[in-house]
């Protein structure tokens, strides 16, 4: 008999949840431009911790790749480093966008998020690849704790 992989004790645990099952909807965005002070304001008001930061233009491929997050902790780091109101979010920008179908495993989605040290994960449309949602390590618990969002949150 073969040892388990940890893939198959989180199958275990989420069964055949999507990443569309745990996400949650939407997707908070700014230009490039917009000064840190911005992106704080926006994180804390909308209580997100990452923010993406996307050009305002066509939405191919080239363009998901252009995209990148700046986290609360990125946005306390260049605090420390400088001046929120010279700084924007273009400066400081720099972790990819992982971005996954909603129709993908969450156990994949979690196996990416642990491979390559994530914490959000943004779900595009398969045919628009524009943002629809977030999967973040908070939607993972949640599903792990086998809790739903509230209609009102997604």
């Amino acid at each position: 008999m073969s040892q388990p992989t940890h893939t198959t004790f989180l199958d275990a645990s989420i069964g055949d949840l999507s990443v569309g099952d745990a996400m949650h909807e939407g997707v908070i965005s700014c230009p490039p431009e917009t000064p840190l002070r911005t992106v704080a304001r926006m994180l804390t008001t909308y209580r997100v911790h990452a923010i993406v930061v996307f050009p305002r233009h066509s939405g191919d491929l080239a363009h998901v790749m252009s995209w990148k997050v700046v986290s609360d902790l990125d946005v306390a780091r260049a605090a420390r480093d400088g001046d929120l109101d010279v700084q924007t979010a273009g400066d400081i920008a720099a972790t990819p966008v992982c971005c996954m179908s909603p129709g993908k495993s969450l156990a994949d989605a979690v196996e990416a998020m642990i491979e390559y040290r994530l914490w959000h994960v943004f779900v595009i449309d398969e045919h628009t690849q524009r943002p629809i949602g977030v999967l973040s390590t908070l939607d993972v618990a949640r599903a792990l704790a086998g809790l739903s969002w509230p209609r009102e949150l997604r």
